[in-house]
Protein backbone atom coordinates (compact mmCIF):
# COMPACT_ATOMS: atom_id res chain seq x y z
CA UNK A 1 0.00 0.00 0.00
CA UNK A 2 1.87 3.28 -1.05
CA UNK A 3 1.27 6.50 1.22
CA UNK A 4 3.41 8.21 -1.92
CA UNK A 5 1.17 11.06 -1.61
CA UNK A 6 2.24 12.43 1.82
CA UNK A 7 4.77 15.11 1.24
CA UNK A 8 7.99 15.96 3.12
CA UNK A 9 5.79 19.17 4.48
CA UNK A 10 3.25 17.39 5.79
CA UNK A 11 5.09 15.08 7.61
CA UNK A 12 7.20 17.68 9.38
CA UNK A 13 4.16 19.73 10.45
CA UNK A 14 3.04 16.86 12.27
CA UNK A 15 6.32 16.10 13.78
CA UNK A 16 6.53 19.63 15.04
CA UNK A 17 2.64 19.83 16.01
CA UNK A 18 3.90 16.58 18.45
CA UNK A 19 7.10 18.26 19.81
CA UNK A 20 4.97 21.21 20.57
CA UNK A 21 2.43 19.90 22.72
CA UNK A 22 4.38 17.18 23.69
CA UNK A 23 7.06 19.69 25.65
CA UNK A 24 3.54 21.16 26.95
CA UNK A 25 2.11 17.89 28.22
CA UNK A 26 5.19 16.75 29.57
CA UNK A 27 5.73 20.33 31.64
CA UNK A 28 2.31 19.41 33.30
CA UNK A 29 3.80 15.71 34.19
CA UNK A 30 0.83 14.09 32.33
CA UNK A 31 3.60 11.50 30.96
CA UNK A 32 4.53 9.93 34.05
CA UNK A 33 7.07 7.30 33.56
CA UNK A 34 6.69 6.94 29.84
CA UNK A 35 3.69 7.10 29.64
CA UNK A 36 1.32 8.28 26.76
CA UNK A 37 1.33 9.07 23.61
CA UNK A 38 0.31 11.47 20.71
CA UNK A 39 -0.96 11.26 17.42
CA UNK A 40 -1.71 13.67 14.58
CA UNK A 41 -3.44 12.49 10.85
CA UNK A 42 -1.66 13.17 8.17
CA UNK A 43 -2.71 13.14 4.67
CA UNK A 44 -6.75 12.78 3.63
CA UNK A 45 -8.58 10.54 5.06
CA UNK A 46 -10.58 7.24 3.76
CA UNK A 47 -11.43 4.83 7.22
CA UNK A 48 -10.08 2.18 4.71
CA UNK A 49 -6.72 3.80 4.43
CA UNK A 50 -5.51 6.59 6.40
CA UNK A 51 -1.76 7.50 7.95
CA UNK A 52 -0.44 9.58 11.40
CA UNK A 53 2.16 10.43 13.12
CA UNK A 54 2.70 9.12 16.32
CA UNK A 55 5.17 8.71 19.24
CA UNK A 56 7.43 6.26 19.42
CA UNK A 57 7.19 3.31 22.83
CA UNK A 58 9.44 3.78 25.59
CA UNK A 59 10.72 7.70 24.71
CA UNK A 60 11.02 9.95 27.56
CA UNK A 61 8.56 12.75 26.92
CA UNK A 62 10.31 15.36 28.48
CA UNK A 63 13.54 15.65 26.29
CA UNK A 64 13.76 15.30 22.38
CA UNK A 65 15.22 12.92 19.95
CA UNK A 66 15.66 12.51 16.48
CA UNK A 67 13.64 9.31 16.78
CA UNK A 68 10.86 10.41 18.77
CA UNK A 69 8.04 10.05 16.47
CA UNK A 70 7.09 7.46 13.27
CA UNK A 71 4.57 7.36 10.65
CA UNK A 72 2.09 4.89 10.77
CA UNK A 73 -1.12 3.51 8.79
CA UNK A 74 -4.52 2.21 9.46
CA UNK A 75 -3.65 -0.37 11.31
CA UNK A 76 -0.45 0.81 13.17
CA UNK A 77 2.16 -0.51 10.73
CA UNK A 78 5.21 1.82 10.31
CA UNK A 79 4.88 3.31 6.54
CA UNK A 80 8.52 3.95 6.15
CA UNK A 81 11.58 1.95 6.98
CA UNK A 82 12.34 2.28 10.68
CA UNK A 83 13.34 -0.14 13.80
CA UNK A 84 11.10 2.53 15.86
CA UNK A 85 7.86 0.63 17.56
CA UNK A 86 4.22 3.18 17.76
CA UNK A 87 2.99 3.75 21.78
CA UNK A 88 1.49 0.43 22.82
CA UNK A 89 -1.93 2.01 22.62
CA UNK A 90 -1.39 2.86 18.68
CA UNK A 91 -3.95 0.23 17.73
CA UNK A 92 -6.32 2.59 19.85
CA UNK A 93 -5.73 5.58 17.97
CA UNK A 94 -6.44 3.67 14.80
CA UNK A 95 -9.94 3.06 15.63
CA UNK A 96 -10.72 6.28 17.18
CA UNK A 97 -9.29 7.92 13.92
CA UNK A 98 -11.46 4.72 12.29
CA UNK A 99 -14.44 6.09 13.75
CA UNK A 100 -14.54 9.36 14.31
CA UNK A 101 -12.24 10.39 11.10
CA UNK A 102 -10.43 13.21 13.80
CA UNK A 103 -7.31 14.84 13.02
CA UNK A 104 -5.71 14.32 16.20
CA UNK A 105 -5.42 11.74 19.66
CA UNK A 106 -3.95 12.43 22.84
CA UNK A 107 -3.55 9.96 25.52
CA UNK A 108 -2.29 11.11 29.33
CA UNK A 109 -2.28 9.19 32.49
CA UNK A 110 -3.05 11.43 35.56
CA UNK A 111 -3.93 10.62 39.46
CA UNK A 112 -7.00 12.37 38.52
CA UNK A 113 -8.23 10.64 35.52
CA UNK A 114 -7.08 7.22 37.06
CA UNK A 115 -8.65 7.47 40.18
CA UNK A 116 -11.79 8.86 38.82
CA UNK A 117 -11.77 6.40 36.26
CA UNK A 118 -12.27 3.61 39.64
CA UNK A 119 -14.64 5.91 41.61
CA UNK A 120 -17.31 5.34 38.52
CA UNK A 121 -16.11 2.43 37.23
CA UNK A 122 -19.14 0.25 38.40
CA UNK A 123 -21.45 2.94 36.54
CA UNK A 124 -19.52 2.72 33.42
CA UNK A 125 -19.46 6.91 32.59
CA UNK A 126 -18.54 9.71 34.15
CA UNK A 127 -21.21 11.77 35.40
CA UNK A 128 -21.03 15.75 35.13
CA UNK A 129 -23.51 17.93 35.25
CA UNK A 130 -23.61 21.99 34.64
CA UNK A 131 -19.92 22.64 34.67
CA UNK A 132 -19.06 25.52 32.29
CA UNK A 133 -15.74 23.38 30.78
CA UNK A 134 -18.13 21.29 29.45
CA UNK A 135 -18.59 24.06 26.77
CA UNK A 136 -15.24 23.50 25.51
CA UNK A 137 -16.57 19.74 24.01
CA UNK A 138 -19.14 22.16 21.84
CA UNK A 139 -21.96 21.63 24.23
CA UNK A 140 -23.77 24.66 25.05
CA UNK A 141 -26.94 23.80 26.35
CA UNK A 142 -27.77 25.80 29.89
CA UNK A 143 -26.79 23.40 32.67
CA UNK A 144 -25.58 20.67 30.38
CA UNK A 145 -24.92 17.35 32.11
CA UNK A 146 -22.34 14.32 30.08
CA UNK A 147 -21.38 11.32 30.58
CA UNK A 148 -17.41 10.25 29.81
CA UNK A 149 -17.59 6.30 28.64
CA UNK A 150 -15.09 4.44 30.78
CA UNK A 151 -13.87 1.36 29.35
CA UNK A 152 -12.17 -1.49 31.33
CA UNK A 153 -8.31 -2.10 30.79
CA UNK A 154 -6.39 -5.34 29.38
CA UNK A 155 -3.03 -6.10 29.47
CA UNK A 156 -3.59 -6.89 25.72
CA UNK A 157 -4.38 -3.21 24.12
CA UNK A 158 -6.33 -5.10 20.52
CA UNK A 159 -9.06 -5.99 23.95
CA UNK A 160 -9.59 -2.23 24.69
CA UNK A 161 -9.17 -1.27 20.48
CA UNK A 162 -11.95 -3.37 20.55
CA UNK A 163 -14.62 -1.50 22.48
CA UNK A 164 -13.52 1.59 21.29
CA UNK A 165 -16.06 2.14 18.19
CA UNK A 166 -19.15 1.07 20.66
CA UNK A 167 -18.06 2.84 23.55
CA UNK A 168 -17.93 6.53 22.01
CA UNK A 169 -20.62 8.59 22.74
CA UNK A 170 -22.06 11.29 20.66
CA UNK A 171 -20.77 14.74 20.99
CA UNK A 172 -18.15 13.31 24.03
CA UNK A 173 -14.28 13.61 22.15
CA UNK A 174 -13.09 11.28 24.49
CA UNK A 175 -13.14 7.78 26.77
CA UNK A 176 -11.04 7.17 29.68
CA UNK A 177 -10.17 3.90 30.05
CA UNK A 178 -10.24 2.46 33.54
CA UNK A 179 -7.03 2.84 36.01
CA UNK A 180 -5.04 4.01 32.77
CA UNK A 181 -5.70 7.52 31.05
CA UNK A 182 -7.58 9.18 28.49
CA UNK A 183 -7.99 9.40 25.02
CA UNK A 184 -9.04 12.25 23.89
CA UNK A 185 -9.15 14.02 20.08
CA UNK A 186 -10.51 16.95 17.68
CA UNK A 187 -10.32 18.13 14.35
CA UNK A 188 -6.98 19.14 14.92
CA UNK A 189 -4.02 19.55 17.88
CA UNK A 190 -5.54 22.89 18.85
CA UNK A 191 -9.15 21.29 19.39
CA UNK A 192 -7.72 17.84 21.02
CA UNK A 193 -5.74 19.75 23.39
CA UNK A 194 -8.55 21.70 24.18
CA UNK A 195 -10.40 18.75 24.92
CA UNK A 196 -8.05 16.95 26.63
CA UNK A 197 -7.21 20.26 28.87
CA UNK A 198 -11.58 19.68 29.58
CA UNK A 199 -11.63 16.50 30.58
CA UNK A 200 -8.62 16.83 32.99
CA UNK A 201 -10.27 19.62 34.81
CA UNK A 202 -13.48 18.10 35.03
CA UNK A 203 -11.68 14.83 36.24
CA UNK A 204 -10.37 17.00 39.20
CA UNK A 205 -13.54 18.45 39.73
CA UNK A 206 -15.66 15.53 40.05
CA UNK A 207 -13.27 13.80 42.56
CA UNK A 208 -12.99 16.91 44.98
CA UNK A 209 -16.65 17.12 44.61
CA UNK A 210 -16.92 13.87 45.35
CA UNK A 211 -15.22 13.76 48.33
CA UNK A 212 -16.96 17.02 49.74
CA UNK A 213 -19.99 15.29 49.47
CA UNK A 214 -18.37 12.32 51.93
Amino acid sequence: MSFSHITLEEKQQAFAELREIKTLLASRNWFPGTSGNLSVRVGPFEREQFAFAVTASGKDKSVHTPSDYLLVDQNGKAIEATSLRPSAETLIHCEIYKATGAGAIFHVHTVFNNVISEFYAERGSVPIDGVELIKAFNIWDEEAQIEIPIVPNYAEIPRIAELVERSILPRIPGILIRKHGICAWGANAFEAKRHLEAFEFLFEYAYRLALLKK
